[in-house]
């Protein structure tokens, strides 16, 4: 199982930017505790990383994501913005799950609208770094259903 992970602006800031919302965990520490959380699932998945702060590369690497079985997908200020990145997950029609690390919903209302959910089979917010982990989970449940 290949499952891909890509963050957008400003979250290569995390533990340094607004650690009462986003808490001290940095992005690489997210990405390690996930391969180490995903390996208590199963041993047979791929994670791969991808982050950037220019939408023109995350909608690139999105286009180029075929081969994956899911992904999970931090926009960031993108996920307010981005029909772009919207469309191009559209277009792959790979499973894909929408993460947060802070509860959008209970923030400024320009960030309560997600173009990304639209095209998302799932959202998880506000679980800080953990909303990984939960997504994680979520996406290989939902990869295994579409298997049998």
């Amino acid at each position: 199982m290949k499952i891909l992970v890509i963050n957008g602006p400003n979250l290569n800031l995390l533990s340094q930017r607004e650690p009462k919302i986003y808490g001290t965990t940095s992005l690489e520490e997210i990405n390690n505790e996930l391969v180490d959380f995903s390996k208590t699932i199963a041993h047979d998945i791929e994670l791969s990383f991808f982050q950037s702060n220019h939408e023109g590369e995350i909608v690139d690497i999105i286009q180029k994501s075929k081969d994956y079985d899911g992904i999970i997908i931090n926009p960031a200020a993108y996920t307010h913005t981005s029909i772009a990145i919207a469309d191009a997950l559209r277009a792959i029609e790979v499973p894909c799950v929408e993460v947060h690390l802070s509860n959008i919903n209970q923030r400024e209302d320009y960030r309560k609208i997600s173009f990304v959910s639209e095209v998302c089979f799932a959202c998880i917010s506000g679980f800080k770094k953990d909303s990984y982990k939960l997504a994680f989970l979520g996406l290989y449940n939902k990869i295994n259903e579409q298997r049998n």
